[in-house]
């Protein structure tokens, strides 16, 4: 079973950039596709990005597309979440799952990490 911990998160102005990373324990790591999901106060929690389990293939809600990149280092059962140009609407708590992607689609799985906060001032 893997289990996930996401760090990175933080307090930063619009503009600003902040990396998230999720590490992952066991040995099943570079088995899973892996997303990202944020939640905001008082909603329901939305897809952010996804990386397939090689690494080759990516997806990107249209909200962070060209701002955020997904990327994986199965060496170090680690996956990051690259943001930039942070918007005060990024504001929430950041969670990595461990999934499937398949034809295009991430399917989030039953493994979730605590989350991490992620805050943007204006």
């Amino acid at each position: 079973q893997v289990q996930l911990v996401e760090s990175g998160g933080g307090l930063v102005q619009a503009g600003g950039s902040l990396r998230l990373s999720c590490a992952a324990s066991g040995r099943t790591f570079s088995r899973y596709a892996m997303g990202w999901f944020h939640q905001a106060p008082g909603k329901e929690r939305e897809f952010v990005a996804a990386i397939s389990w090689g690494g080759g293939s990516t997806k990107y809600a249209d909200s962070v597309k060209g701002r955020f990149t997904v990327s994986r280092d199965n060496a170090k059962n680690t996956v990051y979440l690259q943001m930039n140009s942070l918007k005060p609407e990024d504001t929430a708590v950041y969670y990595c799952n461990a999934g499937n992607y398949y034809s295009g689609s991430y399917s989030s799985g039953n493994i979730w990490g605590q989350g991490t906060q992620v805050t943007v001032s204006s």
